[in-house]
């Protein structure tokens, strides 16, 4: 990351170490740095009781300390209104439909990136900054801004990005995108920040007891019927105890004794069905996605080789890509995978470079 001078940023601070070393780091670089903590949801909102594992008072304080110890301002922003609807509600509605969404990936790209961004634009600032584990970079032979995987590969974050557009691209910065997890850790170690070996939280923060299915219920009034396990050839093997509880490629908590491992192949919320069936009936070659922002290229214009990820620690998979309509892609994998969960995300690589992504629709 080049050095600057006034040049003004807002760093987005969850309390956490990342964003913590990526303030310190950016104003060791000579940036003009404002910390900034987005207050998410109430506790009303999300029907819980107590503090959530993020998002909480206590992470607004270590933020606030760290901001104090590195002589920037801190400043608290409410966008419960835009989390509520474009992330909660997303989720609510996505499950309802028999999809498994990915509330984190909402999150970044309608809060802390659109409506940051437009924070940053109505005060008059150069940059947003996270800790996220990714790159920047500008091709000068295609004129585009570049999403690339973070240098750590346990912590590449790239795969969460993917829906960055080029406007966004010019206007952030990464700052942990050149180093790993331990150098974070001995930096804040070295200047005594107070969450220098805070655990990372791995809940969804809405839903820090991990019951997606009581939080939706509490939320929509929902109810969720039991109804047939069947196989993909339509044979009642069992009950299920609503939809709900179930994703796409699961293999424990299936509840049915068979005489090979059952994994969750479809759900099929017209029917009230759950498909499973054996690992060999359950793959697929060609997944469907929707909804694709394309990064290093505008287009494609014909089918191409490359890497795609459909989960977070997935290990990128050799593919074709073919692009089928404006914002929609169909990814053939060399070897067949296990079914993707409509709603998750599918991102296309070359090599370290982000060529696009978008929501899965169906697999194939």
């Amino acid at each position: 990351m080049a050095g600057a001078s006034n040049n003004r940023v807002l760093m987005a601070m969850s309390g956490g170490v990342d964003s913590s070393v990526s303030a310190l780091v950016l104003r060791d670089a000579g940036y003009d740095v404002e910390g900034v903590t987005l207050k998410l949801f109430d506790n009303d909102d999300a029907c819980i009781e107590g503090e959530s594992t993020c998002c909480s008072l206590k992470d607004a304080d270590d933020a606030r300390q760290v901001c104090l110890e590195l002589g920037i301002p801190h400043f608290v922003y409410n966008f419960t209104r835009t989390f509520n609807a474009d992330v909660m509600d997303r989720f609510c509605n996505g499950y309802l439909n028999g999809e498994t969404p990915n509330p984190c990936i909402d999150c970044n790209r309608y809060v802390k990136f659109a409506a940051l961004q437009q924070r940053r634009r109505e005060l008059g600032y150069d940059y947003v900054a996270t800790g996220h584990y990714a790159r920047i970079a500008f091709n000068e032979e295609t004129g585009r801004y570049e999403l690339k995987r973070g240098l750590d590969a346990n912590k590449d974050q790239s795969y969460v990005l993917f829906h960055l557009d080029q406007e966004t691209l010019a206007h952030m910065l990464f700052p942990l995108g050149e180093l790993t997890k331990p150098q974070v850790r001995e930096l804040a170690s070295a200047h005594g920040f107070i969450n220098a070996e805070k655990a990372e939280s791995q809940d969804i923060c809405f839903v820090p007891d991990g019951d997606y299915a009581g939080f939706i219920s509490r939320r929509t009034g929902s109810t969720f019927e039991p109804g047939n396990i069947v196989n993909r050839s339509g044979k009642v093997l069992g009950r299920h105890n609503g939809l709900i509880h179930y994703t796409i490629g699961q293999r424990k908590g299936i509840g049915v004794a068979y005489s090979e491992p059952l994994y969750v192949f479809a759900k099929n919320p017209t029917r009230n069905e759950l498909v499973v069936d054996t690992d060999e009936n359950t793959r697929c070659t060609s997944v469907e996605v929707d909804d694709v922002n394309f990064i290093a290229r505008t287009s494609l214009r014909e089918p191409e080789r490359f890497t795609a990820k459909t989960l977070y620690r997935q290990t990128a998979k050799p593919c074709t890509v073919q692009q089928t309509g404006t914002s929609s892609i169909r990814i053939t994998f060399d070897e067949p995978q296990r079914a993707s969960a409509p709603g998750q995300a599918a991102v296309i690589y070359d090599s370290d470079t982000v060529i696009c992504g978008g929501t899965i629709s169906n697999s194939l």
